[in-house]
């Protein structure tokens, strides 16, 4: 029996999946204590795990409103999962070992390499160090700008308010502490107007998603873009794409009931918080359904690797987009800002993909036909869950046990991320590559 389990060799990739199954059972024990609620009582496992899960997947769908439901303790796991799931738990791994003066073994700087999306091993702690003193800048940032709104609002208390929507904003995250007893699940829609909570959570959702090598770049070379790894270009590129085009549309399909200022500034949030952000200053279950659509597209690109976010992430996006206008242009290789793309990325594009869209698909089929609900609201919060969004059409808090677990799935499939599943499943079960005779199959 011992020797057996003196055998048992886990891959990176397993360590990371199953460090955020062990973060969030954890999480979820906790929050099932009664201190843990303003009403003393036991919270149900279902409702501890689920926002637990929510919490260290980034997500921000939950079945109680945070801000009156969960006590100050309760509040404050929450904000310590979002914390963890925002850094990854590897990270957060790390980061205590070298606190401790304890060596980063070879193995463990694979592992953060593969947790953090990272081109190669080495440099991998000096990039932790910098993933961990930007993150605390910026959120410390974050909150000192938040801090006059909510101090003048709540007194004392909004210094918690500030820092706790700063974290959860920066990590992508979308939970809100606003909601009172007669007011819940309010997000940030009460400061709809103000310019000031609009441009710095709209700035630490941007900052958080864009990736922590994207920052290296830009903190390295400035405003020197052509220096910058294609990656960061990529990624750069496809973001100014996924707000400015989306905005646009918001604009002109949805609150034309507001003023321009107020329809300007609820067109670019609404088009920056479905990458998995969360948040949300206008009731979403007023727009159109094709604004419904697009926030869906939306929530499965998602943010961009190595970053706070979920989702497919950008770079799938665009790799698939890439190859498409390739294939249109009949170019062999399909390429950006002078460099080629390898085929085998192009290929686990592909595969993640469709897995996204087959699980988005899958989640909201079961949600519709158990609760019996309209098949656009189930895939609308299917689609939040596996891009770990959290935006929600109502339907969530009042979903039964077996539409939650759907739910739970979705979420946690959506933040360890497609590859990191598949290799850990698949990884070194087919070391026989043999090559079978070729044979053409004809599509479109």
């Amino acid at each position: 029996m011992s020797e057996n389990l003196h055998k048992i060799h886990l891959t990176s990739f397993q360590v990371i999946i199953l460090g955020f199954a062990g973060v969030i059972l954890s999480g979820a024990l906790l929050l099932m204590l009664p201190w843990a609620s303003v009403k003393g009582a036991v919270t149900p496992f279902h409702e501890a795990l689920f926002t637990a899960t929510s919490a260290v997947c980034v997500t921000g769908l939950v079945v109680q409103d945070t801000g009156s439901y969960w006590s100050s303790f309760g509040q404050a796991v929450i904000l310590l999962l979002i914390q963890t799931g925002g850094f990854g738990v590897v990270t957060v791994a790390a980061a205590v070992s070298m606190m401790s003066g304890r060596k980063i073994s070879l193995m463990q700087r694979s592992t953060m390499q593969n947790a953090i999306s990272a081109p190669k091993v080495g440099g991998i702690v000096r990039l932790t160090k910098f993933i961990l003193k930007g993150t605390f800048l910026i959120e410390g940032m974050g909150a000192l700008l938040l801090l006059p709104v909510f101090c003048h609002d709540f007194g004392w208390k909004g210094i918690w308010m500030a820092v706790f929507h700063s974290v959860s904003a920066f990590c992508n995250a979308g939970f809100d502490i606003l909601g009172r007893e007669g007011h819940l699940y309010p997000s940030i829609v009460g400061y709809a107007d103000n310019i000031l909570v609009n441009g710095v959570i709209i700035g630490l959702i941007i900052i958080g998603g864009i990736g922590f090598l994207t920052w290296e770049d830009i903190c390295e070379y400035k405003w020197k873009f052509k220096s910058y790894r294609m990656q960061s270009k990529l990624i750069l590129a496809t973001t100014v794409c996924l707000i400015i085009f989306p905005a646009c549309f918001f604009f002109f399909a949805d609150f034309q009931h507001l003023p321009v200022k107020s329809r300007f500034l609820a067109s670019v949030f609404q088009s920056v918080t479905p990458r998995t952000a969360g948040f949300n200053t206008v009731d979403i279950t007023m727009m159109t359904e094709a604004s419904k659509v697009v926030m869906i597209l939306l929530m499965l690109i998602g943010g961009s690797p190595g970053s706070t976010a979920g989702g497919m992430k950008t770079t799938t996006f665009a790799v698939l987009l890439l190859n498409a206008v390739a294939t249109f242009k009949s170019q062999e290789h399909a390429g950006a800002f002078g460099r080629r793309i390898d085929d085998q990325v192009i290929k686990n594009a592909a595969s993640i993909a469709m897995l996204y869209f087959m699980m988005f698909l899958a989640g909201g089929i079961v949600i519709s036909t158990a609760e019996g609900l309209p098949i656009l609201g189930s895939l609308f919060e299917a689609a939040s869950a596996m891009g770990t969004v959290g935006l929600t059409l109502g339907i969530t808090p009042s979903l039964h046990k077996i539409s939650l677990y759907v739910l739970i799935l979705l979420m946690y499939m959506g933040r360890v991320g497609g590859l990191t599943l598949i290799y850990a499943v698949f990884s070194g079960k087919n070391k026989a590559n043999a090559r079978f005779p070729m044979e053409k199959v004809m599509i479109g």
